[in-house]
């Protein structure tokens, strides 16, 4: 996820943009920080819990929708091929163009039209990732409440712990006092707690389906298989969405001590290997247990008074809270950052507030805080909020970092056959970014009507 972008930037100091020549492809490029030191096992490990998050619970469901085990995984590993390549483009077009964050080499190779596209894209990919933790909190707390709070099945519930004044609570007391200050720097080693939870929610839901506690479905329906193409390819939203790393690969690379692209590569395939294992295992594992009554969000599956469970809707839950604001944050800058360069073009624009002041910095945290719990609100369902975010990232996943390929290319010396397939497979990139992202756009949005 984007949270890390901020990790890198925190943990190794920012890196300042500069201009370069081309370079070759196992080339060392030039430093674009004064002495970067991430090692190979940082980086593998930055990606991992990039990409472990809020993406794993709706994993067992998008198995279901693929029809079953069989074709999920066949999905998963087609998919894992253009996630690899994705992360390598990222780190080759960012030494041709010497820039140290997505947004800039985007800009720096494309042109600035596409660069303040991608802008525009990653604060909308941002605001439906804000929403969707949102949406994963508001659940965890109703569940929460329910074990804490038991009552008949017939009892009326108490308004004190509908989820609209839970959620609007905790977004009020504690999200938005994180979400305020200028740096969150203290948030980067809460982070780690994403990957904790998923881990153990992954092993969980494999000893769960083997030892079958009691309030578990005792014979799950199983999927009568894919009933046509689209519910397999309805899988790629959901894949898209949980292997989400791409955004933070940029400042991972220019962070790395060993900057070739072969290294890089190995640390791009390993990393989503392991990605692949944990999302496999709860994907799989969980559906198996559940069937096709499987739930949307898994958690909400499982019964609420499962103590084993009631420790990893807590683990989950406390991770987004601290995880929200650095989504926020980085949304946030983009904003700021166009602020600033729309008063740079208005004449006498000397006396307008800074963006990153207290005031202004506040009015947009309250309004994204706002917006964010809304939709949570309005919107009834995780999958409907993943088949959004999934459309989105599929253009940092595929269709930006193709673009990115076919203007870097031309910049470089290469025989006419490693150029012809690198355009070739540039062009498929954008072609299955663009298609996915207005399959799943188009499918979210019939949903929801």
């Amino acid at each position: 996820m984007a949270e890390d972008c901020l990790a890198v930037k925190l943990g190794f100091g920012a890196m300042e943009e500069q201009t370069g020549g081309s370079r070759g492809l196992l080339e060392e490029p030039t430093p674009a920080a004064a002495s970067p030191g991430l090692s190979s096992l940082g980086a593998v490990f930055i990606l991992l819990k990039s990409a472990l998050g809020a993406g794993l619970l709706n994993f067992p469901w998008a198995f279901h929708k693929a029809g079953g085990v069989a074709p999920a995984f066949l999905v998963e590993l087609v998919s894992l091929v253009f996630l690899i390549s994705g992360l390598v483009i990222l780190g080759y077009a960012a030494s041709v163009s010497g820039q140290t964050t997505y947004q800039g080499v985007v800009g720096g190779l494309c042109g600035p039209t596409i660069g303040k596209l991608c802008e525009a894209c990653f604060i909308v990919n941002l605001l439906m990732i804000s929403v969707a933790f949102l949406r994963v909190i508001g659940d965890q707390l109703q569940k929460l409440c329910d074990f804490l709070l038991p009552g008949g099945p017939l009892a009326p519930q108490p308004w004190y712990i509908d989820q609209r004044f839970t959620l609007t609570l905790l977004s009020a007391l504690v999200i938005l006092p994180l979400s305020i200050p200028r740096e969150i720097g203290f948030q980067k080693y809460t982070s780690i707690l994403g990957t904790l939870a998923a881990c153990y929610l992954a092993l969980v839901i494999t000893v769960q389906y083997y030892l079958r506690p009691p309030g578990l479905i005792s014979e799950p329906r199983s999927a009568p298989g894919p009933s046509s193409w689209t519910s397999v390819f309805s899988v790629f939203p959901t894949i898209c969405f949980g292997f989400q790393c791409h955004e933070a690969a940029v400042s991972v690379y220019c962070s790395m001590r060993h900057q070739s692209l072969a290294h890089w590569a190995l640390v791009s395939v390993l990393s989503l290997l392991a990605c692949c294992l944990v999302y496999s295992l709860t994907g799989a594992y969980g559906f198996l247990t559940f069937g096709t009554e499987v739930s949307a969000d898994i958690l909400m599956s499982y019964p609420g008074n499962d103590v084993v469970i009631v420790v990893a809707r807590v683990l989950f839950a406390v991770s987004i809270v601290t995880v929200y604001p650095i989504v926020l944050f980085l949304g946030r800058l983009v904003m700021q950052d166009f602020w600033r360069r729309s008063c740079c073009q208005v004449r006498g624009s000397g006396g307008l507030t800074d963006p990153s002041g207290l005031r202004p910095r506040t009015l947009l945290t309250v309004v994204w805080v706002a917006v964010t719990l809304a939709l949570a609100l309005v919107l009834p369902d995780l999958s409907e909020i993943v088949g959004i975010i999934g459309g989105t990232s599929s253009s940092f996943i595929l269709t930006f970092p193709g673009l990115c390929l076919l203007c870097a290319i031309n910049t470089e010396p290469m025989g006419p056959r490693v150029k012809c397939g690198l355009e070739i497979w540039g062009v498929a990139s954008v072609l299955l970014g663009t298609f996915i992202f207005g399959q799943s756009t188009a499918a979210a949005v019939v949903e929801l009507t």
